[in-house]
């Protein structure tokens, strides 16, 4: 365990002679839940979490830079580390992490970050108004994610010593390739990895060949050829756009008519832009809908814990999908067999396949499972090559791991050997919408009680996707998933009670949640008992 040894005081008093005007939060060890919200590259207070003063904080302002007054802080704190071996087979070494991104997941890995012990100080770009005001992380407002010169020299400056990929766009786009380059160790695969993502065909050519078990296909690019196909295979059938489409391009048509419009929203009417220029259709699975991740070396994986999320936006499972309107974990229906079975015949097959193809996988594969009804056995429904959202939620606040040292390991090849910790129970995120999702809907409306909300029981986090402040201080709502109501307890239920009563406190007249989140789990706790 590292451990640091330093003279308070003497950081003080430094720290009140050189006062700069970028804001920034340092950590040592394990920090309180809070520490003072700091934006760079907006009007904001700044803000150091002295390490060793529990409870205290120092605001300052003025015109050093940050870089200068880091290294000075560090140097004048007298700060010392010992870095022996983890009980969980990863050695501990100091590190400052930037996360790319700015939505719900990124903040359950800024939140878990904050927390690895061996974590210095944690950066968000570009951030939201959540983030910041928790003090998870230092938002940098400014920062051009989808520059990669940007992120490297913003790394180079301020020390950055491992890179967090949340979103899709940045990994499609390269950013992990010219990161790498630069020799700064990201956890994100490369863009010709990301194709596992980035296109639907190159993930089933990829089943095809190394014999992952996934759903029967066919891919277009001529509507009359998918129409044609549709009419042979019959309905219900699955519809996907190739690309990426902000987790809108799947259409599950119970009709062929449905079916032979989506195909023309795609093909014809362009509604994905190039995304969906080519389209997936595919046989309709019947099962129940889980989540698997693993953290991927290149050559060796590590299953995270069990996931289960509800992607259509009404109750019951009616309406449109969307990127997700809650989830839980773990996931009964995901047996320790049924992982170990996930492992061998989906994961480590894709993950040796991609090594053979010449593109290693470093980073985290999310497969989307089909449990299939009629035999009980997992099929592959799709890949991401990031955290899920709202998932990603509910295994942060339930690993115990430093996750930090977890990442730098699987960006190093280390992964062999390294074993998580997680806490009993279970954990649950209810996700606040605006009206409208996943149409349109309106930007700006105001959001109250928040942090009544996030203390009205114990154990309740609330990580937040599309918030800002507006002029006077407020938060507000700018997106089409807002808030993500979480909470941890002994069971489902007891999770589940805290959540939707955190949910009950918030004022916000213009959102809108499921109130059946974690059905499944219910139902079949209900049944095990009987």
């Amino acid at each position: 365990m590292a451990c640091a040894a330093f003279n308070a005081v003497a950081s003080l008093n430094f720290l009140d002679k050189h006062r700069p005007s970028k804001s920034f939060s340092v950590n040592r060890g394990r920090v309180s839940r809070y520490s003072p919200a700091s934006f760079i590259g907006a009007q904001s207070r700044s803000s150091v979490w002295v390490p060793g003063v529990r409870g205290d904080s120092r605001w300052f302002s003025g015109s050093r830079s940050f870089a200068g007054v880091f290294e000075s802080f560090t140097r004048n704190s007298e700060l010392s580390c010992s870095l022996d071996g983890g009980d969980n087979g990863v050695s501990e070494e100091r590190v400052v992490v930037l996360v790319i991104g700015g939505g719900g997941r990124e903040h359950a890995l800024c939140y878990a970050l904050q927390r690895s012990p061996s974590c210095d100080a944690v950066f968000c770009a570009p951030g939201n108004a959540g983030i910041s005001s928790s003090g998870n992380a230092t938002c940098i407002s400014d920062l051009d994610i989808l520059d990669s010169s940007a992120v490297i020299s913003f790394c180079r400056k301020w020390g950055g010593g491992l890179v967090v990929i949340g979103p899709e766009a940045p990994l499609v786009a390269g950013l992990a390739n010219d990161l790498v380059k630069a020799e700064i160790p990201t956890f994100g695969p490369s863009s010709e990895a990301a194709a596992l993502e980035g296109s639907k065909d190159f993930m089933k050519k990829l089943c095809d060949k190394y014999e992952i078990p996934t759903a029967k296909y066919q891919t277009f690019t001529d509507p009359s050829a998918a129409k044609y196909y549709i009419q042979e295979q019959g309905a219900p059938i699955v519809v996907k756009a190739d690309g990426l489409a902000a987790g809108k391009g799947v259409v599950v048509a119970r009709t062929l008519d449905e079916a032979c419009e989506a195909v023309d929203s795609m093909l014809v009417k362009g509604v994905f832009g190039s995304a969906g220029c080519r389209v997936i259709v595919e046989e309709f699975l019947e099962g129940e809908e889980a989540s698997f991740f693993a953290l991927v070396d290149g050559e060796n994986a590590i299953p995270l814990e069990s996931a289960q999320d509800h992607k259509r936006v009404g109750d019951g499972d009616t309406g449109p999908n969307t990127g997700g309107m809650g989830a839980y974990s773990p996931a009964p229906i995901l047996t320790e067999e049924l992982q170990s079975l996930v492992m061998q015949s989906i994961i480590l097959p894709t993950v040796k396949g991609m090594s053979a193809e010449g593109c290693k996988f470093v980073g985290v594969l999310y497969a989307g499972l089909m449990i299939e009804k009629k035999s009980g056995l997992p099929k592959l429904i799709e890949y991401n090559v990031r955290f899920g959202d709202p998932e990603c939620q509910v295994l942060m606040v339930r690993l115990e791991s430093d996750l930090a040292q977890v990442l730098l390991a699987a960006c190093r090849g280390q992964l062999s050997g390294v074993s998580l910790s997680w806490s009993p129970g279970s954990a649950m995120v209810v996700v606040m919408a605006n009206q409208g999702y996943p149409g349109a809907y309106e930007k700006g409306t105001v959001i109250r009680n928040l942090e009544e909300a996030e203390v009205v029981a114990p154990s309740i986090k609330i990580f937040h996707a599309g918030t800002a402040f507006d002029s006077d201080g407020n938060f507000i709502a700018v997106g089409g998933r807002v808030l993500g109501v979480t909470a941890n307890g002994r069971d489902i239920e007891e999770a589940r009670e805290r959540a939707y009563q955190a949910v009950g406190e918030i004022k916000w007249p213009e959102g809108f949640f499921r109130k059946d989140i974690g059905w499944r789990a219910l139902s079949r706790q209900l049944t095990s008992k009987r």
